[in-house]
């Protein structure tokens, strides 16, 4: 099997499973399942909205016209919002079954179904079309695959001229040491993450130009320390419904990453991009 259908498959499994389904609806944000924007006495829930409400207002243009593609998109919340505050049109892109079922369930009881359609793929080969969409936007999904150039020339070819990317990713650090974040690489199947200058790089190649970069590395820290925090708080409660040997596991995973962020090896932050109109 090759090493992008190995990752891939990690992931669609990993996200599919009862334990995972329900460790990130009930403890790491619920609709929301990515890396927070932390102030003083945040929850995960709202420390991760804000991190959505910050890309959305990063947009040069989003509006009700806009047609936006979201890669990896979890539970969904991401599009609801946009949806619900912008009015666009959003497609869900997720290799979950499991995360998509959900996420139409909730699009219907928030009444977006008519805003948001939710599509099972991998965004190593998205399902739509050439120069489809106004903006490509995706939330610490990336990492997931082990073939990051592909993802990055299928996300230009879906978007039109003048289109916009923007995403956040936990990424390695440009200085980082050979095989130090090989349990963290472990973990996901991969040999390595992306990072600042490697995507700006690759981006170029595909011929989309920086408009911003946001270095955010001490929210990757938190947002995994308070998750692991959680967890714990919560270890016996959630013995119910989540087993021991996943949660034991999600501890030391989580230990992982925020030890590699102690030691200045990972990178986090907003990234946005855009295409020349030409």
């Amino acid at each position: 099997m090759s090493s992008r259908n190995t990752a891939e498959k990690v992931a669609e499994d990993y996200y599919d499973s009862t334990d995972a389904d329900t460790f990130y609806e009930r403890v790491w944000g619920g609709e929301d399942i990515h890396i927070g924007l932390y102030d003083e006495g945040l929850s995960i829930h709202d420390a991760s909205r804000k991190t959505v409400e910050l890309m959305a207002t990063t947009l040069l243009t989003l509006n009700n016209d806009s047609r936006v593609l979201d890669l990896g998109s979890g539970y969904g919340g991401s599009a609801r919002y946009l949806a619900k505050k912008y009015g666009c049109q959003v497609t869900c892109l997720n290799l979950s079954d499991v995360q998509n079922a959900r996420n139409r369930s909730l699009c219907q009881e928030q009444g977006v179904s008519d805003k948001v359609s939710v599509l099972h793929g991998s965004f190593e080969s998205i399902p739509c079309g050439a120069e489809e969409f106004d903006i490509v936007w995706s939330q610490d999904a990336f990492l997931h695959s082990g073939h990051k150039k592909t993802v990055l020339e299928e996300v230009n070819r879906v978007l039109k001229p003048g289109g916009e990317l923007i995403f956040t990713d936990p990424m390695q650090s440009d200085d980082c040491p050979a095989d130090v974040l090989q349990p963290v690489y472990d973990r996901l199947n991969l040999d390595s993450l992306g990072s600042f200058g490697f995507y700006k790089k690759h981006l170029e190649i595909s011929g989309l130009t920086e408009e911003n970069a946001l270095p955010m590395t001490s929210q990757l820290r938190t947002h995994y320390s308070e998750v692991a925090n959680e967890l714990k708080g919560r270890y016996d409660q959630l013995t119910e419904t989540i087993s021991a040997e996943y949660m034991d596991r999600m501890l030391l995973g989580l230990q992982n990453w925020v030890s590699a962020a102690d030691s200045g090896y990972l990178a986090w932050g907003v990234l946005h991009y855009v295409k020349p109109d030409v």
